[in-house]
C-alpha cells in the first residue's frame, strides 16, 4: 500500500469516526436506550406533573416495551419511601372511561400493559373521584404494576424525552 493510499484510508476512518453520533442526556437525567428519564420526587397532581415535564421539554413517560417497564421498576424501587409511594406515568382514560391513551394520543396496546391485580378499577381509595390517571411502582416487591387512581392524588412522576446526539470523538 502506498503512502497516499494509507493517508486516504486513515482520513476515511477519521471522517467515519467523527461522523458517528452518540446518545446523551442532560445533566440530572438518566439514559436507557434512546431515551432520557427524570424521576421527580416532589408529589403533585397528574396534570401538574405533566406541566413540569413539558416545562423541561419532555412529557410523562410512555412505556413502549417490557424492558422499559422493568428498567423503570428497578429505578422506582430505589426512590420509594413507603408503600403508597408511586409515580405518575403518561397514561389516562380522562376522555372516555376505559379507553386509555398515552400523552402522545396513542392508544394503550393491551398486549403491552402492566396492570396490577383487578386493575384498572376506576376507584380511588379514600376519594369519590373517578380514577382516570395511572401510576406505577411497588416498594419492596417485584410488582411494578400500574394502578388507576384519581388524577388529583399527589404522586411522584417520571418524565421522558428522546436522548440528544453528539459526536462520539
Amino acid at each position: 500500500m502506498t503512502n497516499k493510499n494509507q493517508r486516504e484510508e486513515t482520513e476515511d476512518v477519521r471522517k467515519t469516526v467523527s461522523e458517528e453520533t452518540c446518545l446523551k442526556c442532560e445533566a440530572g437525567w438518566e439514559q436507557h436506550g434512546g431515551k432520557c428519564y427524570s424521576f421527580n420526587t416532589v408529589r403533585s397532581t397528574w396534570t401538574e406533573s405533566r406541566h413540569v415535564c413539558q416545562h423541561q421539554g419532555s412529557d410523562l413517560v410512555k412505556i413502549d416495551s417490557r424492558e422499559e417497564q422493568m428498567f423503570l421498576g428497578v429505578r422506582l424501587r430505589a426512590l420509594m419511601e413507603d408503600g403508597e409511594d408511586r409515580f405518575w406515568i403518561g397514561l389516562t382514560d380522562s376522555e372516555l372511561e376505559g379507553r386509555f391513551l398515552w400523552v402522545d394520543g396513542s392508544r394503550l396496546d393491551k398486549s403491552l400493559s402492566f396492570w396490577g391485580w383487578h386493575q384498572p378499577d376506576n376507584w380511588s381509595r379514600g376519594s369519590l373521584k373517578a380514577a382516570n390517571c395511572v401510576r406505577m411502582g411497588e416498594r419492596g416487591g417485584s410488582d411494578d404494576s400500574w394502578f388507576d387512581t384519581s388524577c388529583d392524588d399527589p404522586q411522584k412522576s417520571i418524565c421522558e424525552q428522546a436522548a440528544g446526539t453528539q459526536s462520539c470523538v
